[in-house]
């Protein structure tokens, strides 16, 4: 008896099929082609080349579809492939579309069984979103190096290995090394021709500086201060910054970044009244507030300051919104001018941020009328405010909370307190009077 086959003949089918219903529904272009004339592509290259359907493009010279500069090394591709299964390594090419735009793709020829004799199959993956990428990105980096090469702040990065990979023109100019690339780049920190500083001028050695803390934790610190003691003998001071460049990767490098602070710290006053005070309306700043105010919470004798007001002004957003910041900035200088003369010398008042403002009452064993102060305080306030031509109208609300001898909130707590009571007393609900807040003595108007 002969063998049966027809199990056999059966599972080919099927696997044909399976091979036409991958080859018809991949994302990729497939293509036959035979003593240079296309004999069969699917859906995907239909699409890629802008044709109708696959007739418009089985039947004509391969040729037709490949721009004239790619045509010669393909062919010379093609030529090599002489054995069944061999296949060309990939590479990039031009097509040419029906419509005659192009399209940049990469191709793997390999010479395989078609029918009864051998033929080409083409697989053509479309790098049309690839080349949009990565042009986006060169245009990204581009920029990226064209802004800070133009910064005024210092931007160097280091390697894991203390090593500068790159530095912007500011900080070779600030470390005064020169414009050359090669001053800095390739050299470790303690390699460059210059001393670092701590804050206070004594020698930092390089794996004490931040940024070796932030290689070694990948943590970010802001806001030191450090020195540079250059070899043309200036000392510059800098505010610095670093940070890991890609936090995602455990080898990424670290940026430092740092603008040269070294006139303003040449004038401590300067300096120390710019750490305290508010920079647009000259006011105590929260820091001064919170360490006046946990000075006064200290002491369990009389209390140098005896009740915090928590001011805020009612609609000031609207002010920005509708008239812009730099009239918002002038209603500020002009309200906290009103506080200062409406308060007394040694009350102090500052400014939280924002339209947030606080006072804190001199004690020294004085009673304030709370009450009748924040009704002038309001009524001062409310007074029309002229800015470049506008006349402007602001109310605030204002909450209160009293401080006692052996008060035991930190600084924080009372804070909060006078803005809860400030809060309450916000309209539309703002009372006539001075009402009752969170606490025994917090109070708002």
């Amino acid at each position: 008896m002969g063998e049966d086959t027809t199990g056999v003949d059966v599972d080919a089918e099927q696997l044909a099929q399976r091979y036409r219903s991958l080859v018809e529904h991949t994302p990729d272009g497939i293509c036959v082609h035979e003593n240079g004339v296309i004999v069969y592509v699917n859906q995907a290259t239909v699409r890629l080349l802008a044709a109708r359907s696959a007739d418009e493009v089985v039947g004509e010279p391969l040729t037709r579809f490949v721009h004239p500069d790619s045509i010669q090394a393909m062919r010379e591709r093609i030529e090599l492939l002489t054995g069944k299964g061999a296949a060309s390594v990939p590479t990039e090419l031009l097509l040419l579309r029906t419509n005659g735009e192009t399209v940049p793709v990469e191709t793997v020829s390999v010479l395989t069984p078609w029918h009864d004799h051998f033929a080409y199959q083409v697989v053509i993956h479309d790098l049309t979103a690839q080349r949009a990428a990565e042009e986006a990105q060169r245009r990204a980096e581009q920029h990226f190096t064209t802004v800070v090469s133009q910064l005024e702040e210092g931007v160097v990065v280091i390697d894991r290995g203390g090593r500068i990979e790159s530095a912007n023109p500011a900080a070779r100019r600030i470390f005064g090394t020169g414009e050359r690339h090669d001053d800095i780049v390739g050299s470790t920190v303690d390699e460059l021709p210059m001393m670092l500083l701590d804050a206070n001028a004594q020698p930092l050695p390089p794996n004490r500086h931040p940024v070796a803390r932030t290689l070694a934790t990948g943590e970010t610190v802001t806001g030191y201060v450090f020195g540079v003691d250059r070899r043309d003998g200036q000392r510059r001071w800098l505010s610095g910054s670093s940070r890991l460049l890609n936090p995602g990767d455990p080898d990424s490098p670290a940026v430092s970044s740092f603008a040269d602070i070294t006139e303003f710290r040449a004038s401590r006053r300067q300096l120390e009244y710019q750490a305290t005070h508010d920079s647009l309306t000259g006011l105590a700043n929260r820091s001064l507030i919170l360490s006046q105010l946990a000075a006064a919470l200290a002491t369990s004798a009389d209390l140098a300051y005896s009740t915090v007001l928590f001011i805020d002004l009612d609609g000031f957003k609207s002010i920005n919104d509708t008239l812009g910041h730099a009239i918002g900035d002038t209603v500020l200088q002009i309200v906290a001018q009103r506080l200062q003369r409406a308060l007394r010398h040694d009350d102090l008042v500052g400014r939280l941020g924002g339209d947030e403002f606080l006072v804190l009452l001199s004690g020294h064993g004085r009673h304030v009328d709370v009450d009748g102060l924040v009704r002038r305080l309001r009524s001062t306030m409310s007074e029309p405010i002229i800015a470049r031509g506008h006349r402007i109208a602001v109310d605030a609300s204002i909450g209160v909370t009293e401080l006692d001898p052996g008060d035991r909130r930190t600084p924080e707590a009372v804070l909060h307190d006078a803005d809860v009571a400030m809060y309450r007393a916000k309209p539309p609900h703002r009372d006539t009077g001075v009402g009752k807040g969170r606490t025994n003595n917090s109070h708002a108007s």
